[in-house]
């Protein structure tokens, strides 16, 4: 089982989903505002978000949980230069980009993909990969929103077809967020 060191408050835990996406996303952007509603839909939804903490669609997602009165996890790297944005209202501060990724997978009882780069790339790499051989247990859907990653799961899908039956790709925040409140655990809380 992959356990979160330091986080015990397993309901937290159990309501939390951790959001993927581009630091260079800006609010003009069609990234920004899909973030910007997950957030706020999740928060509406009693749901905490955790994210990367700091700019771009993680600053959206924070921003529409905090003004839908939701709880924002940012976990931020000692590594990187600068703050947490202004909307989280909890910092984990990891030492690594590795720690910093394990943390939001930890923390996360689903995960949404947002469109991003390698960084995103690797967050969504890593946690798929990590379902697919079985090491996250229990129902933890990655999901991805819009067809920017679409690409990405045929062409894995073409070598391991039984893979994407791990990632859920859905069009809108709404069908997001209806995933997640369709998780037996979420749900009953």
């Amino acid at each position: 089982m992959f356990e979160c060191q330091g986080i015990h408050d397993r309901a937290t835990m159990s309501k939390t989903v951790s959001i993927f996406g581009t630091g260079r996303a800006a609010a003009v952007d069609s990234a920004y505002e899909l973030a910007y509603a997950i957030g706020w839909g999740l928060a509406k939804n009693r749901i905490t978000i955790a994210n990367g903490g700091y700019r771009g669609t993680m600053l959206a997602a924070a921003k529409g949980a905090a003004e839908a009165g939701g709880e924002v996890i940012g976990v931020t790297c000692s590594a990187f230069k600068g703050r947490a944005n202004k909307y989280v209202t909890r910092q984990i501060v990891a030492k690594t980009l590795d720690e910093r990724l394990d943390t939001l997978i930890r923390l996360g009882r689903a995960y949404i993909v947002l469109p991003g780069g390698t960084g995103t790339l690797l967050e969504l790499a890593k946690v798929w990969e990590l379902k697919n051989k079985g090491f996250l247990e229990g129902e933890k859907p990655i999901i991805l929103v819009g067809e920017f990653w679409k690409p990405l799961v045929e062409a894995v899908a073409s070598d391991d077809a039984d893979s994407s039956r791990f990632v859920k790709q859905v069009g809108s925040p709404v069908e997001a967020i209806e995933v997640i409140m369709n998780i037996r655990d979420v749900r009953s809380r």
